[in-house]
């Protein structure tokens, strides 16, 4: 059973509700996290924005032509692997 210095020891070590009113109320969470999500969505990109952007035949052309050019360009850095590879074992072979 607790007795009157133990409830003393404990009085002191644990917040009393005038210690407690100097923290946030659960209101005063709410509008916070209220305003940070606000601003959030003005910084990033929602769903309804992509649907918007990914319709328009724009970006559609736009992500073809820039596939097309990639895929020119990987097969020029292939072709040129290539040529590089047998020069060097040409070069070798003379040397032997």
């Amino acid at each position: 059973m607790l007795e009157d210095k133990d409830i003393q020891k404990l009085s002191k070590e644990l917040a009393t509700k005038r210690d407690l009113e100097k923290f946030a109320t659960k209101e005063d969470l709410k509008q916070t996290l209220s305003e940070h999500i606000v601003k959030e969505m003005e910084i990033f990109t929602t769903k309804e924005d992509l649907e918007k952007f990914v319709i328009k035949e724009e970006f559609r052309k736009a992500m073809s032509d820039l596939q097309s050019s990639i895929n020119g360009y990987a097969k020029k850095v292939d072709t040129y692997a290539q040529e590089t590879i047998m020069l060097v074992h040409k070069v070798d072979r003379h040397e032997k």
